[in-house]
């Protein structure tokens, strides 16, 4: 397992949209395996894919509140297949878009159908935390972000900082 580099705002990377596991593969188990050890070192919750430049529709999720016992999930080719009408406001951050956060309302409740790296269909509903990050994660894979669910000038405030950031750290 490797901790793999993170992909960071304003990389374009990240607007794109990731393309379905159609074979497990030991390339997969072995990406799958790196993600949850970056998701782990970085630390987070969940880490989809193009996180890492990779653009498969891959995610990892470790919502569990026992910081001494872990339980990661893979995730691939998920899709929310239901969603409740009660929304619930979580202040969300994400890995590539480090020590930035915003209050985002989503559906309180999920449910979601994925393979898992067995090559089973799951399906699983989810409720707070987990619901949360299974619906940032999976907005990755379709390119879009949690600041996208901000207001425009929180977004466009987010977008400047971190374009100018990076035109200092290449020049």
């Amino acid at each position: 397992m490797t901790v793999r580099p993170l992909v960071i705002l304003p990389d374009a990377q990240l607007r794109l949209v990731s393309e379905p596991v159609t074979e497990i593969t030991d390339e997969i188990r072995e990406l799958a395996a790196d993600m949850v050890e970056t998701m782990y070192d970085a630390p987070g919750v969940g880490l989809a894919a193009v996180q890492i430049g990779v653009m498969k529709r891959v995610v990892t999720i470790d919502a569990s509140k026992d910081e001494n016992a872990k339980h990661p999930t893979v995730y691939l080719n998920p899709e929310i297949v239901w969603s409740s009408e009660e929304k619930r406001v979580y202040e969300e951050g994400c890995l590539s878009i480090p020590d930035f956060y915003g209050e985002v309302e989503r559906p309180d409740r999920v449910r979601v159908r994925y393979m898992n790296l067995e090559g089973e269909s799951v399906e699983q509903e989810a409720d707070g935390l987990l619901a949360t990050c299974l619906q940032h994660e999976i907005d990755h894979l379709n390119g879009v972000l949690f600041i996208d669910h901000l207001s425009k000038l929180k977004r466009d405030r987010v977008l400047k900082k971190f374009a100018k950031a990076a035109k200092r750290d290449a020049a």
